[in-house]
């Protein structure tokens, strides 16, 4: 019950990574609103973390990327919930691209998810904190922002600048008492594993050296629900209210950030 009380949001809570964050909150007693736009799914999620308890969660339909649809969501989540402590922010999607031939289409829709996404989710929660005293937002990142992606040319510019975005936000309302972090994580997730499956045996094998040789924790990305929730409850408590401004890798120790 570390979470007793408090009021959170959960983007992308249809699966994966905002799944987990989901149910690790509601199994600490939060009182939690999944979004996604994949409903049925979302709904589900949430549905079945409400049965387990001893929290709860409900779930609401948002589009990151537009600015009406934030403002709306959020209002009526906040309604609901009678203010807002947290805001777990792993909604974002992930096109392949090269340097040289990334379409404007492309880039923009990968920007307008995963940039524009932060800016107006993290605006909106911060305004509600404000008035509830305080709290964290927590964005997430990848180590595609931290170093070379030839193959992920549009996504490794976004996620760069959500760790910039992040490390601004967190000072410009450190005055109100926000924190603001980003988890750069390396999970186990069904996109990754999607991924994985349409792999050729070089492709793994490239895939090896570059991401997963370098994980100190097995050579394996890790469990959203094991590996992941925990530290989500720790950094949406109270007792992570000194950190903010910084790009935590949950990983395994694939990447440092300095």
């Amino acid at each position: 019950m570390q979470l007793k009380g408090k009021r959170i949001i959960v983007t992308g809570s249809a699966r994966g990574m905002g799944a987990a964050t989901l149910r690790a909150y509601v199994r600490e007693g939060a009182h939690v609103i999944g979004m996604d736009v994949t409903d049925d799914t979302g709904a589900e999620v949430s549905s079945e973390a409400t049965k387990s308890g001893p929290g709860k969660a409900g779930y609401m339909h948002v589009d990151v990327s537009d600015k009406t649809s934030v403002e709306s969501v959020f209002a009526t989540a906040v309604a609901a919930m009678g203010g807002l402590d947290v805001l777990a922010h792993p909604a974002a999607i992930q096109r392949g691209s090269d340097a040289g031939d990334v379409t404007v289409e492309d880039w923009d829709l990968m920007f307008a998810v995963n940039v524009r996404g932060t800016m107006l989710t993290n605006q909106v929660a911060a305004r509600y904190m404000k008035d509830s005293g305080g709290g964290s937002i927590l964005n997430f990142g990848s180590i595609s922002g931290q170093r070379p992606e030839p193959g992920a040319a549009a996504y490794s510019a976004a996620k760069g600048a959500v760790h910039s975005w992040t490390r601004t936000a967190a000072g410009t309302w450190g005055k109100d008492n926000i924190r603001v972090n980003a988890i750069l994580p390396a999970m186990a997730t069904p996109m990754y594993e999607e991924a994985m499956a349409t792999m050729t045996e070089d492709d793994k094998t490239a895939s090896y050296w570059q991401n997963h040789q370098s994980i100190a924790m097995g050579q394996k990305y890790g469990d959203p629900d094991e590996d992941l929730g925990p530290v989500m409850v720790f950094l949406a408590g109270d007792g992570s209210r000194f950190i903010t401004g910084q790009m935590i890798p949950v990983d395994g120790g694939q990447t440092n950030v300095k």
